[in-house]
């Protein structure tokens, strides 16, 4: 049983060089490339957004993590959920900065990991360019989910681990991506059996709860919710069509960041096998360009009613979790590290709104 809330942050382990990135985006790419190249879309747009006390850092050094936690943990983030990319046959990315913490036991910060099982397409780092498959996710039965246990079983027995009633916490981005799901997530509970290791508190991503039942019958234990964009989902369906044409002609959809929050936190975020996602901004035009749904006047002070009202959702739960989308997405505008504009302010009001509450 969990008595204070815990804020768990997704973290996003792509700034530092590799050689699949070089061959498809040029010697040297990391996303940082893509977040300076952003230009304002109209006036008063706040682009690019410079990231302040931590710089332009790169992951291939221990110390800009360990820099990163220290943050994190003054100001009350609990845990970092690292994104996973496991590819099937064997095939990982972008695994180096989590392995360095799993292999430095002195670091003493709690972490998990988030599958982000979905292929890879150029068009999402480079806007300029037509779809192109560059990685694809595949399913490999058996075999290749006890590879990929295995794979990661140092980190499952590590004691920072995230565990939810004694479980290990596993998101996967994709839940329903394809119906060997719930083939892997049988796999990994009896390969956890055989460990002696306990078991898997599995959780799978949700939009404005529309897949929750299926998710639920793949086996997973919980959802997280995903409300990033219900201010547009709650549109009429004919204002929705006529937004989506502006968008195809390089009119972005753009909504004030205050009214937002309004529609982020929903009925089922209350609900015990649900957990709530607080977003601290959003601006996806340094990858889509207009193509994107974009908030505007993301001031920390809205952010900090969002995080009260997540508060509020778990309150009454047995375990009082919230996901905060995200640590370190700076080429999405959505990060809590400070930048230029805002400074620590998404830090400091995410610790004053828990402290509120002690």
């Amino acid at each position: 049983m969990t008595s204070q809330a815990k804020f768990y942050a997704l973290y996003l382990p792509q700034f530092h060089e590799i050689p699949e990135n070089n061959e498809w985006y040029g010697k040297g790419f990391t996303d940082w490339r893509t977040v300076t190249s952003a230009k304002p879309l109209f006036p008063g747009h706040y682009q690019p957004h410079i990231p302040a006390d931590l710089g332009f850092y790169d992951l291939s050094y221990k110390e800009n993590l360990i820099k990163q936690i220290e943050l994190a943990n003054t100001y009350g983030v609990d845990g970092f959920l690292y994104w996973h990319y496991w590819f099937g046959d064997n095939k990982q990315l972008l695994q180096k900065p989590f392995n360095e913490l799993v292999s430095d036991k002195s670091i003493n910060f709690p972490f998990a990991l988030a599958w982000a099982n979905a292929s890879w397409y150029k068009k999402q780092w480079k806007k300029d360019v037509k779809d192109q498959l560059l990685i694809e996710q595949k399913y490999g039965g058996i075999e290749d989910y006890t590879a990929h246990f295995y794979s990661l079983l140092e980190a499952f027995r590590d004691p920072r681990y995230i565990r939810v009633d004694g479980k290990l916490l596993f998101l996967v981005y994709v839940p329903l991506d394809n119906n060997e799901i719930s083939s892997f997530i049988e796999v990994w509970r009896t390969l956890a059996r055989k460990e002696k290791i306990g078991d898997f508190y599995f959780v799978g991503q949700d939009s404005i709860e529309k897949n929750r039942t299926q998710i639920f019958k793949e086996g997973f234990d919980a959802v997280y919710n995903q409300n990033t964009f219900a201010i547009y989902q709650n549109l009429p369906t004919l204002l929705k069509g006529v937004l989506k044409i502006l968008r195809n002609i390089g009119i972005p959809i753009c909504f004030k960041y205050k009214n937002a929050i309004n529609y982020m936190i929903r009925e089922a975020d209350f609900e015990e096998n649900t957990i709530p996602v607080v977003v601290p901004n959003w601006d996806h035009s340094p990858r889509s360009g207009a193509n994107n749904i974009m908030f505007r006047d993301c001031h920390p002070k809205y952010f900090r009613a969002l995080v009260q009202n997540a508060l509020r959702a778990v309150k009454n739960k047995r375990n009082k979790i919230i996901i905060i989308k995200s640590w370190n997405e700076w080429a999405e505008g959505n990060y809590m590290e400070p930048d230029l504009k805002y400074g620590k302010g998404y830090l400091e009001e995410l610790k004053s709104a828990k402290e509120d509450v002690l």
